[in-house]
C-alpha cells in the first residue's frame, strides 16, 4: 500500500471515529473553558491531538475516547478561570419567521436558564464534567469510567455527589434571589 492510501485511509478512519463527536465535543469545551472562543480552540487542539495519536486508537467506544482527549485538551488550556457565558446573537432566533412566544414565558425561561447556569458555575469542575456528560451528552456509566479514566464504581458514586452538589447550588440560587422555577425546570 502506498503512502497516499494510507493516508486515504487513516483519513477516512479518523473521519468516522471523529466527525460525529464533534458537537458533542464542543458543548462539554463549553462548559469547562472560559468563553465560545475558547472551547473551539480547545476542540480544534483536541481533533489536531486526536489525528496525530489516532494510530492509538484500537476500536471500541470513538466517543469516549475522544471525549477524554478533549477534555484533557481543556485541562491543559491555558485559561483556566470561569466566566459567566454571554448571549452571542443567534439570527434565526431573533429573525422574524420564529414563532412568536409569549414575553412574559420567555423571560421566565430566560431566568431559569440562567439560574440553572450559575447553579452549575458555582460546582467544582469535577461534578460540573460529570454532570455536563451524563445528562447533556448522555453518557452511560461505562463510557462515563472510560472518558475520565475511573472505575464505574467512582462514576457512580461521583454522580450522586454532583446530582446533591447541582441541588444544593440551585436551591441556594434560588433564596438568593426568591426565584421559583417553572416545573419543567425542577
Amino acid at each position: 500500500m502506498n503512502r497516499t492510501s494510507e493516508t486515504a485511509r487513516i483519513a477516512h478512519n479518523f473521519e468516522d471515529v471523529v466527525l460525529p463527536h464533534l458537537d458533542a465535543a464542543y458543548r462539554l469545551a463549553r462548559w469547562l473553558v472560559a468563553s465560545e472562543h475558547d472551547a473551539e480552540d480547545v476542540v480544534q487542539e483536541a481533533c489536531l491531538r486526536a489525528l496525530r495519536y489516532f494510530r492509538t486508537f484500537s476500536g471500541g467506544d470513538s466517543r469516549a475516547w475522544f471525549l477524554r482527549i478533549v477534555r484533557n485538551t481543556c485541562y491543559g488550556w491555558h485559561s483556566h478561570t470561569r466566566r459567566l457565558a454571554t448571549d452571542v446573537f443567534d439570527e434565526e432566533q431573533h429573525s422574524a419567521t420564529a414563532p412568536t412566544i409569549d414575553p412574559e414565558t420567555l423571560a421566565l425561561r430566560a431566568a431559569n436558564v440562567a439560574l440553572i447556569e450559575h447553579a452549575m458555575k458555582d460546582l467544582p469542575a469535577r461534578f460540573r464534567e460529570l454532570l455536563v456528560l451524563r445528562e447533556l451528552e448522555g453518557l452511560s456509566y461505562q463510557e462515563l469510567a472510560d472518558v475520565l479514566g475511573i472505575p464505574i464504581g467512582s462514576v457512580m458514586s461521583g454522580l450522586s455527589r454532583a446530582r446533591h452538589a447541582f441541588r444544593c447550588a440551585l436551591e441556594t440560587r434560588l433564596k438568593q434571589t426568591d426565584h421559583e422555577p417553572d416545573e419543567a425546570c425542577v
